[in-house]
């Protein structure tokens, strides 16, 4: 499982022309699932997603997580982050996503687990499969990346 992070000061998905979500100051999370992934890698990237330490406090320094900044989190689902570009070509692969059923299964997944280790109203999200617009003000700029394998 693939995780690009950003924290932001806002991020909007809209999906035909209309606003889906929408979240202020918080975390817009791109995530990637790849065959192998299960449970185990969600309950991974869900606990470190909360738990990422990349908001300023008092002094400036980044020692606050989204939750202690009272901030939201917009997870995106976002096969193109198992993309394998290594052969010589340049059209990329994807035969390292996971099936759109189990990936879907394991997104739902992820936002509960999300929702259970903050708070509910504080999860947002686009739709699983759609076609959407996704804009942000990344904050700093900030943008890490996180990745959990099977087995590891």
């Amino acid at each position: 499982m693939l995780a690009a992070v950003q924290r932001v000061k806002n991020a909007e998905v809209t999906i035909d022309g209309k606003i889906h979500s929408s979240i202020g100051k918080g975390l817009l999370v791109l995530l990637g699932i790849r065959k192998g992934d299960g449970e185990e890698e969600v309950k991974y990237i869900s606990r470190k997603l909360t738990e990422l330490r990349i908001f300023s406090d008092i002094n400036d320094k980044m020692n606050l997580n989204v939750k202690d900044a009272d901030g939201e989190i917009m997870l995106i689902s976002q096969f193109t982050l198992c993309a394998d570009t290594a052969k010589s070509g340049n059209r990329p692969s994807f035969t390292e996503a996971e099936i759109p059923e189990k990936a879907e299964f394991l997104y739902e997944k992820t936002k509960t687990e999300l929702a259970k280790l903050c708070s509910p109203g504080k999860i947002k999200s686009g739709v699983f499969a759609a076609k959407m617009d996704v804009s942000l003000t990344n904050s700093g700029p900030v943008t890490i990346l996180i990745e959990k394998k099977p087995n590891e």
